[in-house]
């Protein structure tokens, strides 16, 4: 069910993503003239909780939505980076955090109709405050400790806008239940 390509244009190449224009043709041999894919290296996202339980939700300014938004700490993973270990380094970077436990939940594609990379979500454990934030030169980042039932709420009233956080949190929470049934 594979499409073939015919041909390949890169239209912009930057070190945050790449796009190019595939010509392609299908099992069935029609040509599929101008198909857009835009390349991002793998990214990576936590459920995040500390060692007394808390969730640890960052507030972040979104410039291509013009809205700051309560997400969960993740990055895009450095190229030949382990995506574990770069889990560890973003939660550190980012919230200062330590964690004893780190869970891949699941891999997921946020829009394999344009994007050809995947995230990775993780529920993270045992979280200890050991440093401060280490942030980019393009970061604010505000902590904000919450109690996992104050995050379902704003899951459940869908103010979690962020779609694969979101994913991250519904995947963690239901890992949480399934680990406290057993």
């Amino acid at each position: 069910m594979n499409w073939s390509i015919e041909s390949s244009d890169y239209i912009i190449q930057h070190h945050y993503f790449t796009a190019r224009k595939d010509v392609c043709k299908t099992p069935g041999g029609h040509m599929v003239d101008a198909y857009f894919v835009v390349e991002l290296p793998p990214s990576a996202c936590a459920m995040a909780l500390t060692q007394e339980g808390e969730v640890i939700m960052i507030q972040q300014y979104r410039h291509p939505i013009g809205k700051t938004v309560l997400e969960v700490p993740g990055s895009f993973v450095d190229e030949n980076e382990d995506i574990a270990t770069a889990m560890h380094r973003e939660l550190l970077e980012e919230t200062g955090y330590e964690f004893s436990g780190m869970e891949l939940l699941v891999k997921v594609a946020a829009n394999p109709g344009v994007l050809n990379n995947f995230t990775y979500l993780f529920l993270a454990t045992g979280g200890k405050k050991v440093a401060a934030q280490k942030l980019d030169h393009n970061e604010e980042i505000v902590i904000e400790l919450m109690p996992p039932e104050e995050v379902k709420n704003l899951l459940n009233d869908g103010k979690i806008v962020q779609a694969l956080h979101a994913c991250c949190l519904f995947y963690g929470f239901n890992k949480l239940a399934l680990n406290n049934n057993r």
